[in-house]
Protein backbone atom coordinates (compact mmCIF):
# COMPACT_ATOMS: atom_id res chain seq x y z
CA UNK A 1 0.00 0.00 0.00
CA UNK A 2 1.34 3.45 -0.95
CA UNK A 3 2.61 5.66 1.86
CA UNK A 4 0.29 8.58 2.75
CA UNK A 5 1.44 12.02 1.64
CA UNK A 6 0.51 13.60 4.98
CA UNK A 7 0.24 12.04 8.45
CA UNK A 8 -0.99 14.17 11.35
CA UNK A 9 -0.69 12.58 14.80
CA UNK A 10 -2.09 13.92 18.10
CA UNK A 11 -1.71 17.52 16.90
CA UNK A 12 -2.67 20.16 19.48
CA UNK A 13 -2.52 23.93 19.76
CA UNK A 14 -2.98 26.18 22.78
CA UNK A 15 -3.05 29.95 22.95
CA UNK A 16 -2.34 30.56 26.62
CA UNK A 17 -5.13 28.83 28.53
CA UNK A 18 -7.30 28.53 25.41
CA UNK A 19 -7.22 25.10 23.74
CA UNK A 20 -7.75 25.71 20.01
CA UNK A 21 -7.04 22.13 18.87
CA UNK A 22 -6.69 18.92 20.84
CA UNK A 23 -5.38 15.51 19.74
CA UNK A 24 -6.07 15.76 15.98
CA UNK A 25 -4.96 12.74 13.94
CA UNK A 26 -5.57 11.86 10.29
CA UNK A 27 -3.84 10.75 7.07
CA UNK A 28 -4.06 12.15 3.55
CA UNK A 29 -3.30 10.06 0.47
CA UNK A 30 -1.72 11.36 -2.73
CA UNK A 31 -4.37 12.73 -5.08
CA UNK A 32 -7.01 12.70 -2.33
CA UNK A 33 -9.37 15.62 -1.69
CA UNK A 34 -10.18 16.13 2.00
CA UNK A 35 -12.82 18.51 3.35
CA UNK A 36 -12.73 20.31 6.72
CA UNK A 37 -16.14 21.23 8.15
CA UNK A 38 -17.27 22.66 11.45
CA UNK A 39 -18.82 25.67 13.09
CA UNK A 40 -16.91 28.98 13.12
CA UNK A 41 -14.23 28.66 15.79
CA UNK A 42 -14.06 24.86 15.53
CA UNK A 43 -10.36 25.07 14.55
CA UNK A 44 -10.37 24.59 10.76
CA UNK A 45 -8.13 27.57 9.94
CA UNK A 46 -5.84 26.84 12.88
CA UNK A 47 -5.29 23.29 11.63
CA UNK A 48 -4.41 24.54 8.13
CA UNK A 49 -2.00 27.10 9.62
CA UNK A 50 -0.26 24.34 11.61
CA UNK A 51 0.18 22.19 8.50
CA UNK A 52 1.75 24.99 6.44
CA UNK A 53 4.03 26.32 9.20
CA UNK A 54 2.28 29.63 9.90
CA UNK A 55 2.07 28.73 13.58
CA UNK A 56 3.88 26.10 15.63
CA UNK A 57 1.98 23.23 17.27
CA UNK A 58 1.86 22.82 21.04
CA UNK A 59 2.02 19.05 20.70
CA UNK A 60 1.91 16.17 18.23
CA UNK A 61 3.75 15.68 14.96
CA UNK A 62 3.36 16.15 11.20
CA UNK A 63 4.88 13.71 8.71
CA UNK A 64 4.98 14.94 5.11
CA UNK A 65 6.11 12.75 2.22
CA UNK A 66 7.60 10.21 4.65
CA UNK A 67 9.60 12.72 6.72
CA UNK A 68 8.75 14.33 10.03
CA UNK A 69 8.57 18.10 9.52
CA UNK A 70 8.49 21.09 11.81
CA UNK A 71 8.06 24.08 9.53
CA UNK A 72 9.00 27.42 11.06
CA UNK A 73 7.46 29.45 8.21
CA UNK A 74 5.17 29.03 5.17
CA UNK A 75 8.23 29.48 2.92
CA UNK A 76 9.70 26.21 4.22
CA UNK A 77 6.38 24.48 3.57
CA UNK A 78 6.21 25.99 0.06
CA UNK A 79 9.66 24.61 -0.75
CA UNK A 80 8.32 21.16 0.15
CA UNK A 81 5.30 21.66 -2.16
CA UNK A 82 2.66 22.86 0.34
CA UNK A 83 0.59 25.87 -0.77
CA UNK A 84 -1.97 27.70 1.37
CA UNK A 85 -4.63 30.07 0.00
CA UNK A 86 -5.94 32.25 2.82
CA UNK A 87 -9.53 33.25 3.36
CA UNK A 88 -8.33 36.88 3.23
CA UNK A 89 -5.80 37.12 0.35
CA UNK A 90 -2.33 38.33 1.31
CA UNK A 91 -1.23 40.54 -1.60
CA UNK A 92 0.94 43.62 -2.10
CA UNK A 93 -1.43 46.41 -3.13
CA UNK A 94 1.30 48.61 -4.63
CA UNK A 95 2.25 46.00 -7.27
CA UNK A 96 0.37 44.88 -10.37
CA UNK A 97 -1.32 41.50 -10.58
CA UNK A 98 1.29 39.61 -12.62
CA UNK A 99 4.03 40.70 -10.19
CA UNK A 100 1.93 39.60 -7.20
CA UNK A 101 1.35 36.18 -8.74
CA UNK A 102 5.09 35.42 -9.09
CA UNK A 103 6.44 37.47 -6.18
CA UNK A 104 9.24 35.40 -4.62
CA UNK A 105 8.64 32.67 -7.22
CA UNK A 106 9.93 34.42 -10.34
CA UNK A 107 10.73 32.40 -13.45
CA UNK A 108 14.28 33.08 -14.64
CA UNK A 109 15.44 33.39 -18.23
CA UNK A 110 17.21 30.31 -19.66
CA UNK A 111 20.98 30.39 -19.09
CA UNK A 112 20.54 33.67 -17.17
CA UNK A 113 19.77 32.56 -13.63
CA UNK A 114 18.47 35.35 -11.43
CA UNK A 115 17.09 37.49 -14.27
CA UNK A 116 13.25 37.32 -14.25
CA UNK A 117 11.61 36.29 -17.51
CA UNK A 118 8.58 38.60 -17.32
CA UNK A 119 7.24 37.53 -20.70
CA UNK A 120 7.08 33.85 -19.71
CA UNK A 121 5.49 34.75 -16.38
CA UNK A 122 2.92 36.93 -18.17
CA UNK A 123 1.88 34.13 -20.52
CA UNK A 124 1.88 31.58 -17.69
CA UNK A 125 -0.44 33.82 -15.65
CA UNK A 126 -2.75 34.19 -18.66
CA UNK A 127 -2.96 30.38 -18.95
CA UNK A 128 -3.96 30.08 -15.31
CA UNK A 129 -6.58 32.84 -15.57
CA UNK A 130 -8.18 31.77 -18.85
CA UNK A 131 -10.86 29.63 -17.16
CA UNK A 132 -11.91 32.60 -15.03
CA UNK A 133 -12.80 34.53 -18.20
CA UNK A 134 -10.68 37.59 -17.36
CA UNK A 135 -9.19 39.87 -20.06
CA UNK A 136 -5.43 40.05 -20.73
CA UNK A 137 -5.39 43.65 -19.48
CA UNK A 138 -6.39 42.33 -16.06
CA UNK A 139 -2.76 41.36 -15.34
CA UNK A 140 -1.63 44.99 -15.66
CA UNK A 141 -4.07 46.26 -13.03
CA UNK A 142 -2.83 47.39 -9.64
CA UNK A 143 -3.90 45.00 -6.91
CA UNK A 144 -5.28 47.87 -4.83
CA UNK A 145 -7.99 48.44 -7.47
CA UNK A 146 -9.40 44.89 -7.28
CA UNK A 147 -12.62 43.79 -5.60
CA UNK A 148 -12.66 40.91 -3.11
CA UNK A 149 -13.46 38.26 -5.71
CA UNK A 150 -10.63 39.28 -8.06
CA UNK A 151 -8.19 39.43 -5.13
CA UNK A 152 -9.11 35.85 -4.25
CA UNK A 153 -8.64 34.74 -7.87
CA UNK A 154 -5.14 36.30 -7.85
CA UNK A 155 -4.31 34.47 -4.59
CA UNK A 156 -5.50 31.16 -6.07
CA UNK A 157 -3.47 31.75 -9.24
CA UNK A 158 -0.39 32.53 -7.14
CA UNK A 159 -0.73 29.16 -5.39
CA UNK A 160 -1.07 27.32 -8.71
CA UNK A 161 1.76 29.07 -10.58
CA UNK A 162 4.41 26.69 -9.23
CA UNK A 163 4.43 22.89 -8.73
CA UNK A 164 2.56 21.78 -5.66
CA UNK A 165 2.00 18.49 -3.82
CA UNK A 166 -0.53 19.68 -1.24
CA UNK A 167 -2.96 22.56 -1.79
CA UNK A 168 -4.68 24.05 1.27
CA UNK A 169 -7.82 26.14 0.66
CA UNK A 170 -9.14 28.10 3.65
CA UNK A 171 -12.73 29.21 2.83
CA UNK A 172 -11.60 30.57 -0.54
CA UNK A 173 -14.75 29.71 -2.51
CA UNK A 174 -17.07 31.95 -0.49
CA UNK A 175 -15.59 35.10 -2.06
CA UNK A 176 -16.12 33.83 -5.62
CA UNK A 177 -19.21 34.17 -7.78
CA UNK A 178 -21.23 31.04 -8.53
CA UNK A 179 -19.68 30.75 -12.01
CA UNK A 180 -16.12 31.04 -10.68
CA UNK A 181 -16.93 28.62 -7.85
CA UNK A 182 -17.77 25.99 -10.47
CA UNK A 183 -14.51 26.75 -12.30
CA UNK A 184 -12.54 26.27 -9.08
CA UNK A 185 -14.32 23.02 -8.22
CA UNK A 186 -13.40 21.64 -11.65
CA UNK A 187 -9.79 22.79 -11.12
CA UNK A 188 -9.70 20.87 -7.81
CA UNK A 189 -10.85 17.71 -9.59
CA UNK A 190 -8.16 18.17 -12.26
CA UNK A 191 -5.46 18.63 -9.61
CA UNK A 192 -6.57 15.45 -7.83
CA UNK A 193 -6.37 13.51 -11.10
CA UNK A 194 -2.80 14.82 -11.50
CA UNK A 195 -1.87 13.42 -8.06
CA UNK A 196 -2.07 16.69 -6.11
CA UNK A 197 -3.67 16.35 -2.68
CA UNK A 198 -6.15 19.04 -1.66
CA UNK A 199 -7.54 20.05 1.73
CA UNK A 200 -10.51 22.40 1.45
CA UNK A 201 -12.22 24.14 4.35
CA UNK A 202 -15.74 25.31 3.51
CA UNK A 203 -19.18 25.87 5.01
CA UNK A 204 -20.81 24.97 1.67
CA UNK A 205 -21.72 21.29 1.96
CA UNK A 206 -22.72 21.10 -1.72
CA UNK A 207 -19.19 22.07 -2.72
CA UNK A 208 -17.65 19.53 -0.36
CA UNK A 209 -19.94 16.70 -1.46
CA UNK A 210 -19.14 17.44 -5.12
CA UNK A 211 -15.31 17.23 -4.89
CA UNK A 212 -14.12 15.57 -1.68
CA UNK A 213 -13.23 11.94 -1.05
CA UNK A 214 -13.40 12.31 2.74
CA UNK A 215 -14.59 14.86 5.27
CA UNK A 216 -13.23 15.67 8.72
CA UNK A 217 -15.73 17.22 11.12
CA UNK A 218 -14.23 19.43 13.83
CA UNK A 219 -16.27 20.21 16.93
CA UNK A 220 -14.90 22.59 19.58
CA UNK A 221 -11.28 21.89 18.62
CA UNK A 222 -11.59 18.12 18.50
CA UNK A 223 -11.92 15.68 15.62
CA UNK A 224 -15.57 14.65 15.79
CA UNK A 225 -15.62 12.34 12.78
CA UNK A 226 -13.63 11.19 9.73
CA UNK A 227 -16.13 10.07 7.07
CA UNK A 228 -15.88 8.96 3.45
CA UNK A 229 -18.02 11.36 1.46
CA UNK A 230 -19.74 8.59 -0.51
CA UNK A 231 -20.89 6.94 2.72
CA UNK A 232 -22.63 9.90 4.37
CA UNK A 233 -25.36 12.44 3.70
CA UNK A 234 -25.63 16.20 4.31
CA UNK A 235 -27.88 15.42 7.30
CA UNK A 236 -25.14 13.24 8.85
CA UNK A 237 -22.57 16.02 8.50
CA UNK A 238 -24.90 18.73 9.85
CA UNK A 239 -25.69 16.56 12.89
CA UNK A 240 -21.95 16.24 13.58
CA UNK A 241 -21.34 19.97 13.03
CA UNK A 242 -24.05 21.08 15.49
CA UNK A 243 -23.38 18.21 17.88
CA UNK A 244 -26.93 16.82 17.93
CA UNK A 245 -29.15 14.45 15.97
CA UNK A 246 -32.35 16.25 17.01
CA UNK A 247 -34.28 16.60 13.74
CA UNK A 248 -36.08 19.72 14.97
CA UNK A 249 -32.71 21.47 15.16
CA UNK A 250 -30.99 19.86 12.17
CA UNK A 251 -33.79 20.21 9.59
CA UNK A 252 -34.00 24.05 9.69
CA UNK A 253 -30.21 24.25 9.24
CA UNK A 254 -30.31 22.03 6.14
CA UNK A 255 -33.17 24.02 4.64
CA UNK A 256 -31.34 27.28 5.44
CA UNK A 257 -28.15 26.04 3.75
CA UNK A 258 -29.99 24.99 0.61
CA UNK A 259 -32.01 28.21 0.50
CA UNK A 260 -28.88 30.31 1.02
CA UNK A 261 -26.96 28.71 -1.84
CA UNK A 262 -29.96 28.88 -4.17
CA UNK A 263 -30.42 32.55 -3.29
CA UNK A 264 -26.70 33.17 -3.82
CA UNK A 265 -26.90 31.78 -7.34
CA UNK A 266 -30.01 33.79 -8.17
CA UNK A 267 -28.47 36.96 -6.75
CA UNK A 268 -25.37 36.55 -8.89
CA UNK A 269 -27.49 36.01 -11.98
CA UNK A 270 -29.35 39.22 -11.13
CA UNK A 271 -26.04 41.04 -10.67
CA UNK A 272 -24.85 39.88 -14.09
CA UNK A 273 -28.14 40.97 -15.60
CA UNK A 274 -27.86 44.36 -13.94
CA UNK A 275 -24.28 44.78 -15.18
CA UNK A 276 -25.33 43.98 -18.74
CA UNK A 277 -28.26 46.34 -18.46
CA UNK A 278 -26.00 49.10 -17.16
CA UNK A 279 -23.64 48.74 -20.14
CA UNK A 280 -26.57 48.92 -22.55
CA UNK A 281 -27.99 51.98 -20.84
CA UNK A 282 -24.76 53.86 -21.44
CA UNK A 283 -25.41 53.68 -25.20
CA UNK A 284 -29.09 54.58 -25.05
CA UNK A 285 -30.89 57.88 -24.70
CA UNK A 286 -33.04 59.17 -21.84
CA UNK A 287 -36.23 57.79 -23.40
CA UNK A 288 -34.96 54.23 -23.06
CA UNK A 289 -34.06 54.94 -19.45
CA UNK A 290 -37.59 56.14 -18.79
CA UNK A 291 -39.02 53.03 -20.45
CA UNK A 292 -36.87 50.81 -18.24
CA UNK A 293 -37.99 52.66 -15.15
CA UNK A 294 -41.59 52.21 -16.22
CA UNK A 295 -40.93 48.53 -16.82
CA UNK A 296 -39.45 48.25 -13.33
CA UNK A 297 -42.57 49.84 -11.86
CA UNK A 298 -44.77 47.46 -13.87
CA UNK A 299 -42.74 44.44 -12.76
CA UNK A 300 -43.00 45.52 -9.12
CA UNK A 301 -46.74 46.08 -9.54
CA UNK A 302 -47.05 42.68 -11.22
CA UNK A 303 -45.12 41.10 -8.36
CA UNK A 304 -47.41 42.72 -5.79
CA UNK A 305 -50.45 41.62 -7.79
CA UNK A 306 -49.13 38.05 -8.02
CA UNK A 307 -48.55 37.98 -4.27
CA UNK A 308 -52.05 39.31 -3.64
CA UNK A 309 -53.56 36.75 -6.04
CA UNK A 310 -51.68 33.92 -4.31
CA UNK A 311 -52.94 35.08 -0.92
CA UNK A 312 -56.47 35.33 -2.30
CA UNK A 313 -56.25 31.88 -3.86
CA UNK A 314 -54.87 30.43 -0.62
CA UNK A 315 -57.75 32.02 1.31
CA UNK A 316 -60.32 30.77 -1.21
CA UNK A 317 -58.93 27.23 -1.03
CA UNK A 318 -59.13 27.35 2.77
CA UNK A 319 -62.70 28.64 2.64
CA UNK A 320 -63.61 25.98 0.06
CA UNK A 321 -62.27 23.25 2.35
CA UNK A 322 -64.31 24.66 5.23
CA UNK A 323 -67.43 24.74 3.01
CA UNK A 324 -66.77 21.15 1.94
CA UNK A 325 -66.39 20.13 5.56
CA UNK A 326 -69.64 21.86 6.54
CA UNK A 327 -71.52 20.39 3.56
CA UNK A 328 -70.23 16.90 4.29
CA UNK A 329 -71.31 17.21 7.93
CA UNK A 330 -74.75 18.50 6.89
CA UNK A 331 -75.25 15.67 4.40
CA UNK A 332 -74.14 13.08 6.93
CA UNK A 333 -75.94 14.43 9.98
CA UNK A 334 -79.21 15.53 8.33
CA UNK A 335 -79.88 14.24 4.82
CA UNK A 336 -78.51 10.72 5.30
CA UNK A 337 -80.17 10.39 8.70
CA UNK A 338 -83.50 11.55 7.23
CA UNK A 339 -83.21 9.01 4.40
CA UNK A 340 -82.43 6.24 6.88
CA UNK A 341 -85.46 7.30 8.94
CA UNK A 342 -87.69 7.11 5.84
CA UNK A 343 -86.22 3.69 5.07
CA UNK A 344 -87.13 2.42 8.55
CA UNK A 345 -90.69 3.74 8.12
CA UNK A 346 -90.98 1.94 4.78
CA UNK A 347 -89.68 -1.22 6.45
CA UNK A 348 -92.43 -0.97 9.07
CA UNK A 349 -95.01 -0.35 6.35
CA UNK A 350 -93.67 -3.33 4.37
CA UNK A 351 -94.03 -5.61 7.40
CA UNK A 352 -97.68 -4.55 7.78
CA UNK A 353 -100.69 -5.96 6.02
CA UNK A 354 -99.90 -5.05 2.41
CA UNK A 355 -100.16 -7.09 -0.73
CA UNK A 356 -97.22 -8.94 -2.29
CA UNK A 357 -97.15 -6.46 -5.18
CA UNK A 358 -96.95 -3.53 -2.76
CA UNK A 359 -94.23 -5.30 -0.74
CA UNK A 360 -92.12 -5.73 -3.88
CA UNK A 361 -92.58 -2.09 -4.79
CA UNK A 362 -91.65 -0.99 -1.24
CA UNK A 363 -88.56 -3.24 -1.29
CA UNK A 364 -87.45 -1.65 -4.56
CA UNK A 365 -87.91 1.83 -3.06
CA UNK A 366 -85.93 0.83 0.03
CA UNK A 367 -83.08 -0.54 -2.11
CA UNK A 368 -83.06 2.70 -4.06
CA UNK A 369 -82.81 4.68 -0.83
CA UNK A 370 -79.93 2.45 0.36
CA UNK A 371 -78.05 3.15 -2.89
CA UNK A 372 -78.65 6.88 -2.50
CA UNK A 373 -77.27 6.69 1.06
CA UNK A 374 -74.18 4.83 -0.22
CA UNK A 375 -73.64 7.46 -2.92
CA UNK A 376 -74.11 10.28 -0.42
CA UNK A 377 -71.59 8.71 1.96
CA UNK A 378 -69.09 8.46 -0.90
CA UNK A 379 -69.80 12.10 -1.72
CA UNK A 380 -69.19 13.05 1.93
CA UNK A 381 -65.91 11.15 1.86
CA UNK A 382 -64.84 13.02 -1.29
CA UNK A 383 -65.84 16.34 0.23
CA UNK A 384 -64.02 15.72 3.52
CA UNK A 385 -62.34 12.35 4.24
CA UNK A 386 -63.51 11.45 7.76
CA UNK A 387 -60.28 9.60 8.60
CA UNK A 388 -57.98 12.58 8.02
CA UNK A 389 -59.16 14.51 11.09
CA UNK A 390 -58.96 11.58 13.51
CA UNK A 391 -56.21 9.36 12.08
CA UNK A 392 -54.06 11.58 9.86
CA UNK A 393 -52.91 11.78 6.26
CA UNK A 394 -51.44 8.28 5.90
CA UNK A 395 -54.63 6.51 7.02
CA UNK A 396 -56.84 8.79 4.89
CA UNK A 397 -54.78 8.09 1.76
CA UNK A 398 -54.77 4.32 2.41
CA UNK A 399 -58.56 4.30 2.80
CA UNK A 400 -59.19 6.45 -0.28
CA UNK A 401 -56.64 4.61 -2.46
CA UNK A 402 -58.06 1.18 -1.59
CA UNK A 403 -61.63 2.29 -2.30
CA UNK A 404 -60.53 4.02 -5.55
CA UNK A 405 -58.73 0.91 -6.79
CA UNK A 406 -61.71 -1.36 -6.04
CA UNK A 407 -64.17 1.05 -7.63
CA UNK A 408 -62.13 1.45 -10.84
CA UNK A 409 -60.84 -2.12 -11.14
CA UNK A 410 -57.15 -1.15 -11.01
CA UNK A 411 -54.17 -2.68 -9.24
CA UNK A 412 -52.65 -0.08 -6.93
CA UNK A 413 -49.36 -0.50 -5.06
CA UNK A 414 -49.13 1.77 -2.02
CA UNK A 415 -45.84 2.76 -0.36
CA UNK A 416 -46.22 5.21 2.56
CA UNK A 417 -43.37 6.19 4.87
CA UNK A 418 -44.14 4.65 8.30
CA UNK A 419 -42.52 7.66 10.01
CA UNK A 420 -44.66 10.21 8.17
CA UNK A 421 -46.34 11.49 11.33
CA UNK A 422 -48.98 14.22 11.58
CA UNK A 423 -48.63 17.47 9.65
CA UNK A 424 -50.46 20.81 9.87
CA UNK A 425 -54.06 20.53 8.69
CA UNK A 426 -53.51 22.73 5.62
CA UNK A 427 -50.62 20.58 4.37
CA UNK A 428 -52.43 17.29 5.07
CA UNK A 429 -55.52 18.46 3.18
CA UNK A 430 -53.45 19.78 0.25
CA UNK A 431 -51.47 16.54 -0.05
CA UNK A 432 -54.69 14.50 0.14
CA UNK A 433 -56.25 16.64 -2.63
CA UNK A 434 -53.10 16.21 -4.74
CA UNK A 435 -53.37 12.42 -4.42
CA UNK A 436 -57.14 12.53 -4.99
CA UNK A 437 -56.86 14.67 -8.14
CA UNK A 438 -53.86 12.69 -9.39
CA UNK A 439 -55.70 9.35 -9.14
CA UNK A 440 -58.85 10.80 -10.72
CA UNK A 441 -56.73 12.15 -13.58
CA UNK A 442 -55.33 8.65 -14.15
CA UNK A 443 -58.87 7.25 -14.21
CA UNK A 444 -60.01 9.82 -16.79
CA UNK A 445 -57.04 10.05 -19.14
CA UNK A 446 -54.38 7.38 -18.61
CA UNK A 447 -56.09 4.11 -19.69
CA UNK A 448 -53.87 2.39 -17.11
CA UNK A 449 -54.14 -0.95 -15.30
CA UNK A 450 -51.41 -0.58 -12.67
CA UNK A 451 -50.67 2.42 -10.45
CA UNK A 452 -47.95 2.96 -7.85
CA UNK A 453 -48.41 5.64 -5.17
CA UNK A 454 -45.44 6.65 -3.00
CA UNK A 455 -45.50 9.09 -0.08
CA UNK A 456 -42.19 9.58 1.73
CA UNK A 457 -39.76 12.03 3.28
CA UNK A 458 -36.50 13.00 1.56
CA UNK A 459 -33.15 13.28 3.42
CA UNK A 460 -33.81 17.04 3.83
CA UNK A 461 -37.29 16.40 5.30
CA UNK A 462 -39.31 17.57 2.34
CA UNK A 463 -42.46 15.60 1.48
CA UNK A 464 -42.32 13.58 -1.77
CA UNK A 465 -45.49 12.37 -3.54
CA UNK A 466 -45.01 10.16 -6.60
CA UNK A 467 -47.73 8.63 -8.85
CA UNK A 468 -46.63 6.20 -11.57
CA UNK A 469 -49.03 4.51 -14.02
CA UNK A 470 -48.61 2.16 -16.99
CA UNK A 471 -51.07 3.99 -19.23
CA UNK A 472 -50.72 5.61 -22.64
CA UNK A 473 -48.22 8.28 -21.51
CA UNK A 474 -47.66 11.71 -23.05
CA UNK A 475 -45.82 12.60 -26.25
CA UNK A 476 -44.21 15.89 -25.24
CA UNK A 477 -43.24 17.65 -22.00
CA UNK A 478 -46.45 19.28 -20.72
CA UNK A 479 -46.98 22.85 -19.63
CA UNK A 480 -49.79 24.65 -17.81
CA UNK A 481 -51.37 25.79 -21.08
CA UNK A 482 -51.50 22.21 -22.39
CA UNK A 483 -53.14 21.01 -19.14
CA UNK A 484 -56.09 23.31 -19.73
CA UNK A 485 -56.24 22.67 -23.50
CA UNK A 486 -56.27 18.87 -22.99
CA UNK A 487 -58.81 19.18 -20.15
CA UNK A 488 -56.35 17.89 -17.56
CA UNK A 489 -57.93 20.10 -14.94
CA UNK A 490 -56.75 17.76 -12.17
CA UNK A 491 -53.10 18.38 -13.09
CA UNK A 492 -53.81 22.09 -13.34
CA UNK A 493 -55.30 22.06 -9.83
CA UNK A 494 -52.32 20.08 -8.52
CA UNK A 495 -49.89 22.61 -10.00
CA UNK A 496 -51.76 25.45 -8.28
CA UNK A 497 -51.69 23.69 -4.90
CA UNK A 498 -47.98 22.88 -5.25
CA UNK A 499 -47.18 26.51 -6.13
CA UNK A 500 -49.06 27.78 -3.07
CA UNK A 501 -47.11 25.35 -0.86
CA UNK A 502 -43.79 26.53 -2.33
CA UNK A 503 -43.04 23.10 -3.80
CA UNK A 504 -42.03 21.68 -7.19
CA UNK A 505 -43.93 19.48 -9.64
CA UNK A 506 -42.62 17.29 -12.47
CA UNK A 507 -44.65 15.37 -15.07
CA UNK A 508 -43.06 13.08 -17.63
CA UNK A 509 -43.21 9.75 -19.44
CA UNK A 510 -40.99 6.77 -18.69
CA UNK A 511 -39.56 4.17 -21.06
CA UNK A 512 -41.93 1.38 -20.14
CA UNK A 513 -44.93 3.61 -20.92
CA UNK A 514 -47.21 5.64 -18.72
CA UNK A 515 -46.72 8.86 -16.80
CA UNK A 516 -44.83 9.78 -13.64
CA UNK A 517 -46.17 12.65 -11.54
CA UNK A 518 -43.76 13.78 -8.83
CA UNK A 519 -44.43 16.51 -6.29
CA UNK A 520 -41.97 17.71 -3.64
CA UNK A 521 -43.24 19.96 -0.85
CA UNK A 522 -41.20 21.58 1.92
CA UNK A 523 -42.86 20.60 5.16
CA UNK A 524 -42.21 21.27 8.85
CA UNK A 525 -41.11 18.50 11.17
CA UNK A 526 -44.18 16.29 11.89
CA UNK A 527 -45.94 16.04 15.19
CA UNK A 528 -46.13 12.69 16.97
Amino acid sequence: MAEPLLCVSALSKRFGSLVALSDISFNLEKGEVLGFVGRPGAGKSTLLHLICGMIAPSGGEIVFNGQRVNFSSPIQAWRQGIQLVHQVPQLVDQLDISTNIFLGREISKPMQFGIPDWERMYWRAQELLVDFDLPASFLRERTANLNNEHRQIVAITRALCSPCRLLLLDEVLSALSFQHQQVMLERIKELAEQGVSVIISSENLKHLFSVTDRMLVLYEGRLSSDRRTAECTPRDIVELIVGTSDREQVTPIIWALESYHAAQRQTEELHRGQATLRRNLETQDSLNRQLIERLKVQVEASSRLTTALQETQRRLMTEREEERKALARELHDQVIQDLLSFNYQLEETESGSVSAEEQAELAAIRNGIRQVVIDLRQLCSDLRPPTIDNHGLATAIRSFAQEWAERNGMILKLDIDPDLGRLPEAIELSVFRIVQEGLNNIRKHAAARHVQLTLERTPVDSLLVRLVDDGQGINAPPDLASFSANKHFGLLGISERVALLGGTMEVGSHRSGGVTLQVEIPSPYPSA
